[in-house]
């Protein structure tokens, strides 16, 4: 499985960060061609369940996630949401984590473990690094917009 981590200080509350990350539909926004869809009614919560759709017909694949912990941040109480990946080509997890700084702002960190069906494990260093990138400016995006 490929590991990896990024994180982010904004000048924006926790509330305000968490909302931004945690607004699935948004992701698809700043991910390329990548649509999301909820299939599960809000507000989200544990339970709630998603699809990322990536690529164009008939290149493509489903992400289906699942919300599995959800503790949005409240008082000193750092926010934390686990999705599972529940598909039958890209497995795995997300952690999203945003945690509350002085001066109103706030740290966001993402972590993930990924592994993709029919990808050989000597990827995994490629696959991290590219996550990585990718994940790292989809979260610049999502904290820069409001």
């Amino acid at each position: 499985m490929a590991t990896f981590e990024l994180q982010r200080t904004v000048p924006l509350s926790a509330a305000e960060a968490w909302r931004r990350v945690t607004t699935w539909p948004r992701h698809g926004e700043v991910v390329p061609l990548t649509r999301i869809t909820v299939t599960t009614p809000p507000p989200t919560g544990e339970g709630t369940r998603f699809t990322a759709r990536t690529g164009t017909v008939p290149l493509g694949f489903d992400d289906p996630m699942e919300v599995t912990v959800w503790r949005p941040p409240a008082g000193d109480s750092p926010g934390f949401c686990r999705l599972e990946k529940r598909g039958r080509t890209v497995m795995g997890w997300a952690e999203i984590e945003v945690h509350a700084r002085p001066g109103g702002r706030s740290r966001v960190v993402w972590r993930e473990d990924v592994r993709v069906r029919f990808l050989p494990a000597a990827c995994d260093g490629l696959l991290a690094r590219a996550g990585r990138v990718m994940f790292g400016r989809a979260t610049d995006q999502l904290l820069r917009r409001g």
